[in-house]
């Protein structure tokens, strides 16, 4: 992926798990951070759940750079088999996704929503995604309103075993609307 947007060029490259550790680390017990519940994870911790996912053959990782700076983590998922498993009925073409903006002591204005766009691209270049599945804490109020401004529908409240979260859907149809392309 090389996305430009208002904001620069937004591109992703495979999440190195010994390599990006520490700046990984930097990120998740970043106050910012709190909805991804690592806020006490120690170098250690990071390094290995992401060790554990890079070898998953269901759940991937990403660095996603700004203008060739690292600035924010992707994952996708297999939710038959990793997150989501008996807590829905998976549809043939559902990927999973998380991202994280990393802190910043410069923020630039719409530069969260370029991300998730950047992501949504990315997910849906696969012909083989039909629709995305995200779950996000119930009372993260600031990526509802990001998911449904990018085409997801909220379904139901779901109970994971560390959070109280909102399973909503985005297919590719919603997705090219939500951006004013013509399907």
């Amino acid at each position: 992926m090389s996305a430009p947007t208002g904001i620069g060029t937004l591109t992703v490259r495979p999440l190195d798990p010994l390599r990006d550790a520490e700046l990984l680390h930097s990120w998740v017990i970043h106050p910012k951070a709190a909805y991804w519940m690592m806020q006490d994870a120690k170098l250690q911790d990071v390094e290995r759940e992401y060790m554990r996912i890079a070898a998953h053959e269901h759940h991937d990782a990403y660095v996603g750079l700004h203008e060739g700076r690292p600035a924010f983590l992707m994952e996708k998922y297999d939710p038959r088999y990793v997150e989501l498993v008996g807590l829905y009925e998976p549809e043939p073409g559902d990927v999973g996704m998380h991202f994280l903006v990393a802190p910043t002591d410069r923020p630039i204005h719409g530069f969260t929503r370029a991300v998730i766009t950047a992501v949504m691209d990315e997910l849906f270049a696969d012909p083989h995604t039909r629709r995305v599945v995200v779950e996000p804490d119930v009372s993260n109020k600031a990526v509802h309103a990001l998911n449904e401004a990018v085409g997801f529908v909220a379904e139901r409240e779901i109970d994971k075993p560390e959070k109280r979260a909102l399973l909503s859907f985005c297919t590719r149809e919603q997705y090219l609307a939500a951006r004013g392309v013509a399907i």
